[in-house]
């Protein structure tokens, strides 16, 4: 068994930050996690009910459907929708993160010329209202191109893609100049010595060491983006807060309002609920221990 510390021998230290730096997930007992999970997922039904009770109040007297036989007759075109904000994530999240990956590696760069401009390019998609840049990206870019005899289409939703994954990559380059940097110098230091090139030394052993750095801050954002979808609805592009909006007109009943908004916010809890659990996973098992 170990001793227990004594006020004398921690004397010099800083105590209050001791159980700070100790205090891990694992050390909560499995059932005090399960309880609070519970606990969450029962107030979340309570408010639920709360929300919808009234509303069943109201259509009972009367041979209006109920809320929940409403909400599960357009359920299908929900999951249709909001699985296009899904891909709409999914490809801003792809495109964002191949530009972020490269913009962050120019952000180390030994040249001035090269890592200034990317640092300003970073810095000013990374400051800028998400919604500003999908108007920008929406009015400016025409609905096609023609090149060589060929049009190429542009619909909105390939616009809107392309307006969420600059702030993606800014933030991608962030991350990736921060995980590079993390790695210790004295490694590039015997690269040197072995007689690899700069080039040979970022992709071969400095780029997948910065893999489980940025895993966690990057699953993270996707859960964000994912999240910012709606805003596209804004512009103009059709997906689910567009669906519930006509869900809402056709069915002209003012108690539906509540419910359906609260179903939809169920459905991106649902999906980007199990991607920050494992996010925290992540971030506890790469932590660098101290």
């Amino acid at each position: 068994m170990k001793k227990a510390v004594t006020p004398e021998q921690i004397k010099g230290h800083l105590p209050v930050l001791l159980p700070t730096r100790k205090l891990m997930l694992s050390d909560i007992p499995l059932h005090d996690r399960l309880f609070n999970i519970w606990t969450a997922g029962a107030l979340l039904i309570a408010f639920l009910a709360s929300a919808i009770g009234p509303s069943f109040a109201q259509a009972g007297a009367g041979p209006a459907r109920s809320i929940i036989t409403i909400l599960l007759d357009w359920t299908p075109s929900i999951a249709k929708a909001f699985g296009f904000n899904v891909l709409i994530s999914i490809f801003a999240m792809a495109i964002g993160t191949v530009l972020g990956v490269g913009l962050g590696v120019l952000q180390v760069s030994p040249r001035a010329v090269i890592r200034r401009p990317a640092w300003l390019v970073t810095q000013f998609f990374r400051n800028s209202p998400w919604l500003v840049l999908l108007f920008y990206c929406i009015l400016l870019i025409p609905f096609k191109i023609t090149l060589f005899g060929v049009t190429i289409p542009f619909p909105g939703w390939i616009k809107a893609v392309i307006g969420l994954s600059l702030p993606v990559m800014a933030y991608m380059s962030e991350y990736m100049r921060g995980a590079i940097n993390s790695i210790p110098t004295g490694q590039w230091e015997s690269a040197q010595s072995l007689g690899f090139t700069r080039g040979q030394t970022m992709r071969d052993i400095i780029l997948p060491q910065t893999i489980k750095r940025v895993l966690p801050p990057w699953m993270n954002l996707y859960a964000v983006l994912t999240m910012a979808t709606p805003l596209v609805s804004i512009v103009g592009v059709s997906e689910v807060m567009s669906l519930t909006r006509a869900a809402l007109s056709a069915e002209g009943r003012v108690d539906l309002l509540i419910p359906m908004y609260l179903y939809i916010l169920c459905w991106f809890f649902i999906y980007c609920y199990p991607i920050s659990t494992l996010t925290g996973r992540l971030e506890r098992r790469y932590s660098v221990k101290l």
